[in-house]
Parts: C-alpha cells; sequence; structure tokens
C-alpha cells in the first residue's frame, strides 16, 4: 500500500486506527502457496487476526479456531464450518457441544478430557467426529497436547471411543522460529511418527496438521526478502512430507503480519534531560510486537505530516498514553522535526498486535479496525470503542 493511500485512509479514520491490507494479505497467502504446491494444505489460524476471517484468499484450505469467542466470529461471518478445526487448550462441556451443533469439521484434543469430552458428544448426536489427537513439544512439553506415549496409549485403545475417528495429529511447538534446521527436524519426527506407528500399531495416521511457526521479522527493513528465504527452505521438506500422510499447516503470524498498518498521532512533544519525548494518543495497550521490549528495536515506522521538515533527522522516544514507563513503543527512532498533530504509521501489525495489547487498561479508548482493497475500497469493521462506561448500583 503506497503512502499515499495510506494518508488517504487515516484522514477518513482518524487516530488511533488500523487498517487491513486484503491484497497484500492475498499476495502472501499465494505466494506460500507457490512454495507448497498443491499437495500441501495451509490453515489460517485465527488467533493472529481475526477481523481478517470474513476476507480469507481461496487459498487457505482449513481456520484454525480455538475459543468460543473466535467460534462466534465463525458464526457471523458464514465461514465454511467444515473447514473449521476446533482446536485449544481449554475446551468446556459447553464449548464441544456447541462446536458439535455447529458441525465444524474436526476437533483437536489436548488431554484425555478433551477426549472424552468430544467422544460423547458425537454419542449423543448419533455421529461420528474426525479427530486429531496433538503431541506435546518433544524436547520437553508444555501445556499444550500430551506426551506421545499417552497419544499412542488412546491410539492402541480407539475402539473404546465409538465416537470419533482418529484422523492423525496436531504438532505445534512455538512461534517466531528464524532456524529452519529446527523444523526440519520436527518435520523429520512427524514423518518417523507415521512410519513407527503403522509398523508397530498397524494403524494409519491420515492427516498431519503441524504449525511451522516460522519468524516474522519485525525489526528488519529487509523483512520481506528474510522470511520468503525462510520459507523457501524448508518447502522442499514439506512437500515431501505431504506425500507421506495429508499435511496442513498452520500458520497465523507468517500469513497477516505484513498487510497491517497502526496509525497513532501525536499529542504532544516535549525534551527531557536530551532525550526528545513525542507522546502518542496509542499505546502499547493497542500495539503490540513480537519480541519488543521497552521499546529497545525499531520497526519500520512512516512519518506523515503538512508540515516543512530540516531535513535533520533526531532521535525520538516514542511513548503512548497509559501511565506506566512501560509504555515506550519505540527508542532512538529517527525522525525529522515532529510536531503535535503528525501521524506515525506503524508497519508488519496485521498479527496479533490489535489481539494481545492491554486493551482497556487506563480505561482508553480502542482504536478503529478497518480492511482496505483496490476493489472495494476501505471497509469499517469496528468503530472506535470506549470502555469508561459500565453499570454501576442503582442504574
Amino acid at each position: 500500500m503506497n503512502e499515499q493511500t495510506l494518508r488517504s485512509i487515516r484522514e477518513q479514520l482518524g487516530t488511533p486506527s488500523y487498517v487491513y491490507d486484503l491484497d497484500a494479505f492475498c499476495k502472501r497467502a499465494d505466494m506460500v502457496r507457490r512454495y507448497f504446491g498443491e499437495d500441501v494444505g495451509m490453515c489460517f489460524s485465527i488467533k493472529a487476526n481475526a477481523f481478517l476471517l470474513g476476507r480469507l484468499p481461496d487459498a487457505f484450505d482449513k481456520i484454525e479456531v480455538c475459543s468460543p469467542g473466535e467460534l462466534t466470529i465463525c458464526e457471523k461471518t458464514g465461514v465454511d464450518v467444515r473447514k473449521i478445526i476446533f482446536s485449544g487448550v481449554n475446551k468446556t462441556f459447553e464449548d464441544v457441544e456447541r462446536a458439535a451443533d455447529d458441525n465444524v469439521g474436526t476437533f483437536t484434543a489436548e488431554s484425555m478430557l478433551h477426549l472424552q469430552l468430544i467422544n460423547d458428544a458425537a454419542i449423543r448426536r448419533g455421529r461420528v467426529f474426525p479427530l486429531l489427537l496433538r503431541v506435546t513439544d518433544i524436547k520437553g512439553g508444555t501445556q499444550f497436547g500430551m506426551e506421545e506415549k499417552d497419544v499412542l496409549s488412546i491410539i492402541r485403545d480407539r475402539e473404546s471411543y465409538p465416537g470419533v475417528r482418529i484422523v492423525g495429529i496436531h504438532y505445534f511447538t512455538g512461534t517466531q522460529k528464524k532456524r529452519a534446521k529446527g523444523i526440519i527436524k520436527e518435520l523429520d519426527y512427524l514423518e518417523e511418527l507415521v512410519h513407527r506407528v503403522k509398523d508397530e500399531m498397524d494403524f494409519t495416521i491420515e492427516r498431519l496438521e503441524y504449525g511451522t511457526g516460522l519468524a516474522v521479522d519485525y525489526f528488519d527493513e529487509n523483512a520481506d526478502a528474510l522470511e520468503e528465504a525462510r520459507l523457501a527452505e524448508i518447502a522442499p521438506r514439506l512437500r515431501e512430507l505431504g506425500k507421506v500422510a495429508e499435511l496442513t499447516v498452520e500458520m497465523g503470524r507468517f500469513f497477516a503480519a505484513s498487510c497491517g498498518y497502526y496509525f497513532t498521532k501525536v499529542i504532544d512533544t516535549k525534551s527531557a534531560y536530551g532525550v526528545n519525548y513525542a507522546i502518542v494518543d496509542g499505546g502499547l495497550n493497542q500495539l503490540k510486537y513480537d519480541g519488543q521490549l521497552q521499546g529497545m528495536q525499531i520497526p519500520v515506522i512512516l512519518h506523515q505530516h503538512d508540515h516543512a521538515v530540516s531535513g535533520e533527522k533526531q532521535p525520538w522516544t516514542l511513548c503512548g498514553s497509559l501511565c506506566t514507563t512501560n509504555d515506550i513503543l519505540a527508542r532512538n527512532a529517527m525522525f525529522d522535526t515532529l510536531t503535535i498533530g503528525d501521524t506515525l504509521v506503524f508497519c508488519r501489525t496485521g498479527a496479533y498486535s490489535a489481539m494481545e495489547g492491554m486493551a482497556i487498561f487506563l480505561s482508553r479508548e480502542m482504536p478503529v479496525i478497518s480492511v482496505y482493497s483496490e476493489e472495494k475500497g476501505l471497509t469499517v469493521l469496528r468503530e472506535r470503542l470506549y470502555s469508561d462506561v459500565f453499570n454501576t448500583p442503582g442504574n
């Protein structure tokens, strides 16, 4: 999206606000599809950015849903429920019942409780639900998934669960992986597991849902090239595994990060002990970069202004509106003169950023959320929200 378009959008939305470039989102998905080929499926994990759900590119075969709220978004946007993989570490009886009534395409089980809830829900409906068993990180485990030995025990005892058909394995160990070597090692493990289960248990693992955790380079101006190179390095091994079992690659951050822009306006400027400060109307309650700590790393930030500049850049510390010393968006970011009323546009904010902030801290407003495409123009998905209205006794 060019700067003229960004300026026009900012003028329409005001600040603070987000816009997601749907054309860039589609372009990214198409790039991944080219590397994966037609035999490797693609799953969008909507926790990265649920606002994109109603406008997913055709390249996506599956949608990962991890909460009742995300399921509500799927219902409201009318997505094809057959594409839904209903995942998540916390599944209650009510959650499973609702997903079952929605006829989601696949369930995952991360515990024996999940398995029992899903099995029982299917039996009550006279159905059999496709099920993926999640294996926890083989390097030490997390709260996600089950130990391999427990997964294998379930497969051996599968006849005890007539309400489910165990179709495969779900495996995801973490995000922001910059080394292809570690990802390829995990793919090797999955292939070995498929063959071992077949040889030792005479059971075919038909499907694999795998999260690569491919990293996004938020603080590098050459991010697109770095990310594509990382993708190219793992793609051949993914295509090989896709010949062993039906493989779906689940990602969120890698698909969406580059399509987002966050607009925030300079409200005040000052200098203290040789440091230039700009106070903006946003803050860390609305903007988050993975790996950012006290503003020490500088993302790409565009400067929109209507005044003359000196041409000589100076370091600025950009601070949000919260009453905490933690609310620093960037330190020593280099700009020509910043003036009250200028707009700063933070790039690569399409994944998690709007979803992870401390949304109602200090009861500040929540930003406008919008999407843009050249074909359909600008669409506002959520107007600015205010969190200072609440019920009090007697009202």
